[in-house]
């Protein structure tokens, strides 16, 4: 039972925007409060006292209650809540290896993630800061050719100039989560 209520549901605001993903457990609360109402895959609203008379399909997952199981949803759609969060994308190592698409920047190569490093354009050594402008995806060759010096002074170039992105909620929302569902699609769409 743990597991299900661990499982991701889309919120959405007022006007239908990506908010963020919340528990099975929290969408649960929210619902059954009258905070938000759970959405079918036709996008049709349904509050607590509906929902729990939807029957469960084998492509749902299921929370057991006494005598029966009650629908976990998809998609929660809040009352009052207008608005859209700000996005400021975190720096850390997968986001940073999503952003260079998991390619060495140097030369260009895919090789398996445990291949790849984390490589400072301006070495820390020499006061190069963690920063998403300082900071590009390497596979070990290389990072290791590369070591201490600037590319300048390895004679490496690099496949484009570093870059702090701006994603989407949208795509925050798919980064943070292994799960998309079908039912959230329309609005990650829309976003």
């Amino acid at each position: 039972m743990t597991e299900v209520l661990s499982k991701p549901v889309l919120v959405l605001n007022r006007v239908f925007q990506p908010v963020q993903l919340t528990t099975a457990k929290r969408a649960f609360v929210l619902l059954y409060g009258g905070s938000a109402n759970a959405l079918d895959e036709d996008g049709e609203e349904y509050d607590f006292a509906l929902w729990r008379t939807l029957p469960v399909r084998r492509s749902d997952d299921a929370l057991p209650i006494i005598g029966s199981a009650l629908r976990v949803p998809r998609v929660l759609h809040l009352h009052r809540y207008d608005r859209t969060p700000k996005v400021s994308v975190r720096l850390t190592r997968r986001n940073l290896m999503f952003r260079d698409q998991h390619q060495c920047q140097y030369c260009g190569k895919q090789p398996p993630l445990r291949e790849l490093n984390i490589d400072h354009v301006l070495p820390r050594s020499r006061g190069g800061p963690d920063s998403w402008e300082n900071l590009v995806t390497a596979c070990r060759i290389c990072n290791l050719r590369k070591g201490w010096k600037t590319p300048e002074e390895a004679n490496m170039r690099l496949a484009r100039r570093p870059f702090r992105p701006k994603w989407t909620m949208t795509a925050q929302l798919l980064l943070g989560s292994g799960t998309k569902y079908r039912e959230w699609e329309p609005f990650l769409k829309a976003s």
